[in-house]
């Protein structure tokens, strides 16, 4: 990999054919084996680099990525202004288009506001630009936050086109934030305005960010779209609307958990010898995660011990300056092991319902990293790495005969909100007993999912919480109200 800073010699395939020289400063984003972006100084201006390394497709990807560019600024649509394209001196093809100054993904600015209100505010803006663009008969294949960029309009000249057809192009900007379009390689351009169908639809992809059950914001978004349309939304609307939201956060739950598999902006995929391991980029940041694979056994030693049994050792450790709990599954035989390489390992089923309830806004505390130790093709030890959510566990809370009513019944409440929700996606919890509870400061927190199920069917569903539900209330005897006040609404 090079370092940076490093010069990139692009020839531009204008009709000059003229050699550009760029200083690459920072890698943005890379997809291996298909492109790679990143951020650059080119005449004196920040810049955007697109480099297509696909060796069959390179050259399509890079056509439809000037085309849709292309379009998009003489439809009058915000994107980055298309500037040259060309080959490097290894044969690559690149594109090179504007930088936006100050700009962040919508997805990344919605990550860290805190503030409600903002955020129904910031895809109010996006919805606003998506039924402009509805309007202007663009629509998007591959719609989600990551492609929408927010920052101000930079007024940019060009002192020489250099593709012939595009002088004068380049659209002044205007202060202040605004929404940006990304990836226009896939977009789809069509003479007329686009459809009511497809457009819930893809309002609807939009709103799967939003809180299930958020109505009040999910009214508001479809009346900022609706006005940007000039439409009213009527009770067939509606019903549509509800039930392509419904696929829609389906299916960007099952495409975030692939991507909590793979090397990506969030997080990091390593092989190396016996240990194959996903970390979050955030926990790992300054540190050398190969040596915390290797010491993991003995920083679980000398951390403070919370189980020590004979399926799975669990212990609370400080790395990285950051408190965590990492939770061991043994090795129990041979047998064992060829079965859980053979289904997957309970620290990867874990990992990944983490991201699922993270993904629906239920509890439970943050995955940070999953490690499979191996011999040979088998899976020898898995370990899990969560945050550590200080809280008392629910069997104390019970047990405790000093809680006030007024307490007990609060935590109910958010007991069976938790349950709730749960059945709201058909998930069940298959281990579902008062320690695998943690009253929080302000919610009940899910730990231990390595046995959870999303069914499929509602009668698989109901037979699976059935069960959870009995061993919920088995070793209750001091808790008993609280069981049978949970299971009223449940």
């Amino acid at each position: 990999m090079a370092k940076f800073p490093f010069q990139l010699l692009i020839k531009s395939a204008s009709w000059k054919n003229k050699d550009e020289s760029l200083t690459c400063t920072a890698l943005l984003r890379a997809i291996p084996g298909r492109r790679q972006v990143y951020d650059a100084f080119w005449d004196g201006r920040g810049v955007i680099v697109k480099v297509f390394s696909h060796k069959i497709s390179a050259k399509r990807h890079l056509k439809r990525e000037w085309r849709g560019l292309s379009l998009l600024q003489r439809r009058g649509l915000s994107s980055p202004a298309p500037l040259f394209y060309g080959r490097t001196e290894d044969g690559q093809w690149a594109v090179v288009v504007e930088k936006i100054a100050n700009m962040s993904t919508v997805l990344d600015v919605l990550g860290e506001t805190t503030d409600e209100a903002k955020k129904l505010e910031l895809l109010a803006l996006v919805c606003k630009e998506l039924a402009e663009q509805h309007n202007k008969g663009v629509l998007q294949k591959d719609l989600h936050l990551g492609n929408f960029l927010l920052g101000p309009v930079r007024n940019s000249t060009r002192k020489k086109p250099d593709v012939p057809g595009q002088e004068g192009k380049i659209s002044n900007g205007v202060g202040g934030d605004k929404v940006f379009a990304l990836d226009p390689g896939q977009m789809r351009f069509f003479s007329r305005q686009i459809g009511r169908k497809e457009s819930i639809s893809q309002l609807a992809s939009l709103m799967g960010y939003l809180s299930v059950g958020d109505t009040k914001s999910i009214a508001e978004l479809c009346e900022a779209y609706a006005q940007g349309r000039g439409w009213r939304f009527g009770r067939s609307d509606e019903a549509l609307l509800q039930k392509q939201l419904s696929a829609h956060r389906k299916k960007g739950v099952n495409k975030g958990l692939k991507k909590c598999l793979r090397t990506n902006k969030r997080h990091l995929r390593i092989k190396s010898g016996r240990y194959v391991a996903v970390f979050e980029r955030c926990f790992c940041k300054g540190a050398e995660p190969l040596d915390f694979m290797e010491q993991i056994n003995a920083l679980m030693d000398k951390g403070r011990i919370l189980k020590n049994g004979n399926t799975c050792y669990v212990s609370g450790i400080t790395w990285n300056g950051r408190e965590v709990v990492v939770k061991r599954y043994n090795h129990k035989g041979f047998i064992h092991s060829l079965r859980h390489t053979i289904k997957r390992t309970r620290a990867r089923r874990a990992w990944l319902h983490g991201h699922r309830l993270g993904m629906l806004n239920i509890a439970t505390p943050k995955p940070l990293s999953f490690i499979e130790r191996r011999r040979g093709m088998l899976v020898w030890e898995s370990y899990l790495v969560t945050e550590c959510v200080k809280g008392q566990r629910l069997y104390d809370f019970l047990r405790d005969g000093n809680v006030a009513e007024e307490e007990r019944s609060k935590v109910t409440q958010q007991v069976r909100e938790l349950v709730d929700e749960l059945g709201k996606h058909r998930i069940s919890h298959g281990d579902l007993k008062h320690s695998n509870i943690l009253l929080a400061e302000k919610e009940a927190v899910l730990t231990d999912l390595d046995g959870m199920k999303v069914c499929r069917w509602n009668w698989t569903y109901r037979i699976r919480r059935r069960k959870d539900l009995r061993r919920f209330s088995k070793r209750n005897n001091c808790g008993r109200p609280f069981v049978r006040a949970l299971l009223k609404k449940v």
